[in-house]
């Protein structure tokens, strides 16, 4: 029977075997990504547990813990056993980042399970393509500010690597005072997120790509294979001194991406209606629907 005592931090120490993991059983939101879970484990405190072939993840922010789908091989029983800890342990909704096959998968087994849409985890997805060429009258807006931005600033574009690192911490650093990291809860994590992520660019196996503007980095990107079609960008920061610097680390990181990825995960907009706006402004070709159960649902489906 699965117990609370199964499950053990998650730390540096197992990327190879998430990595393994990951390559059997390929995930296609980028919550569920090895590079996430450590650079977010500061605020979301990562556990995990490793049972008859899954990978099973909780997570615990502030008092609220909730747990994920089996990832791995299809267990009806190792499912009843989650439930049952989920609903014993977890918040008032404990199972959460339920992705479309996962749903398909519960209500099979549990047909009458109600499970609920979280429109503010969807991921935004992209072909590379479109964000590399911006073809065509919708993106004539975008093309314009790129254009713009590209005579005005004269921009040198490079790759992220040790020869740079230590100038994309102080960028980002920069960047934090800009937007007052440290005085707001969700950028100071994200900061130490970003920052953990830096420190650790090759063992997490990352790539990024960066713009200097008058010698100076102005902006980056930094991102990872999420699966064998799909590349997700992880982080994406520009400072406000060349306007149009956004739409120009954009493009330049898909038209990097397009050689080997057709398609590009630009996360979630957390329900933040400008970033939301953001996303949609860039016309994505689909997005990563995920759901959760509360546990009163879930209830029903032990008794």
């Amino acid at each position: 029977m699965l117990t609370l005592k199964d499950f053990k931090p998650v730390t540096l120490a197992e990327i190879a075997f998430f990595r393994d993991h990951y390559a059997r059983y390929p995930q296609v939101h980028s919550d569920n990504t090895f590079t996430n879970i450590v650079c977010w484990n500061h605020y979301a405190h990562y556990e995990y547990a490793y049972s008859r072939g899954n990978i099973l993840l909780s997570s615990t922010i502030g008092d609220k813990t909730t747990f994920r789908p089996p990832i791995g091989p299809s267990d009806e029983t190792l499912l009843r056993e989650l439930i049952r800890l989920a609903v014993d342990f977890g918040d008032d909704v404990p199972l959460v980042l339920i992705d479309t096959d996962a749903r398909e998968w519960l209500l099979e087994v549990f047909p009458g399970l109600e499970l609920r849409e979280d429109p503010d985890y969807a991921e935004y997805v992209y072909l590379s393509s479109m964000l590399a060429d911006l073809p065509g009258k919708e993106y004539v807006t975008i093309r314009h500010q790129l254009n713009k931005f590209r005579r005005n600033c004269a921009p040198v574009v490079e790759p992220i690597g040790q020869g740079n690192l230590g100038e994309v911490r102080e960028f980002l650093l920069e960047w934090c005072e800009w937007k007052d990291c440290d005085g707001k809860e969700f950028l100071a994590n994200e900061k130490d997120a970003i920052l953990f992520a830096i420190a650790h660019f090759d063992l997490l196996g990352l790539s990024g790509l960066a713009i200097r503007v008058q010698g100076k980095i102005g902006a980056i990107s930094l991102y990872e294979p999420l699966n064998r079609d799909t590349a997700v960008i992880h982080f994406e920061k520009g400072l406000p001194d060349c306007e149009g610097i956004y739409k120009a680390i954009n493009t330049e990181t898909a038209q990097i991406l397009l050689r080997s990825f057709p398609y590009i995960n630009r996360e979630s907009d957390m329900g933040v209606p400008g970033l939301r706006e953001a996303k949609l402004r860039y016309h994505p070709d689909h997005k990563v629907l995920v759901y959760s159960a509360t546990k009163e649902e879930l209830s029903q489906c032990i008794r």
